[in-house]
């Protein structure tokens, strides 16, 4: 279980980078980018930042070459932010856990559609 500082600067990480990617990427560029979760290292060096962009495959493929490759900017921001005497080295992830979770549950809406009624 991660310490109570650990989630504080997860959170805080998650929301920072969030707005440094709304207020320097126009959507037309990047896509809708929503960061889902950052995963952060016990001696905060680097972090895995989860995002979701939404679109098509080749809208996501953009976005997130655009995120890579504007990482040490996005990282300079982000350190001007949030005081840390290390600014972790950031690592964009799509995330696709929103998508496979929205077929879990067309699968369980399908078999509840084909299942016979049992009060009849």
């Amino acid at each position: 279980m991660p310490s109570l500082r650990l989630l504080r600067v997860r959170e805080l990480l998650k929301r920072e980078i969030g707005e440094v990617i709304r207020r320097e990427f126009p959507v037309s560029e990047v896509g809708l980018v929503t960061v889902n979760d950052v995963d952060i290292s016990g001696d905060l060096h680097s972090a895995v930042v989860f995002v979701s962009i939404l679109g098509n495959a080749e809208h996501q493929k953009r976005g997130l070459d655009l995120l890579i490759r504007h990482r040490k900017r996005i990282q300079g921001l982000v350190a001007r932010a949030v005081v840390l005497k290390y600014t972790p080295t950031l690592k964009f992830i799509v995330d696709d856990s929103v998508i496979r979770g929205n077929r879990v549950l067309q699968i369980i809406d399908e078999l509840g559609k084909s299942e016979p009624d049992p009060t009849a």
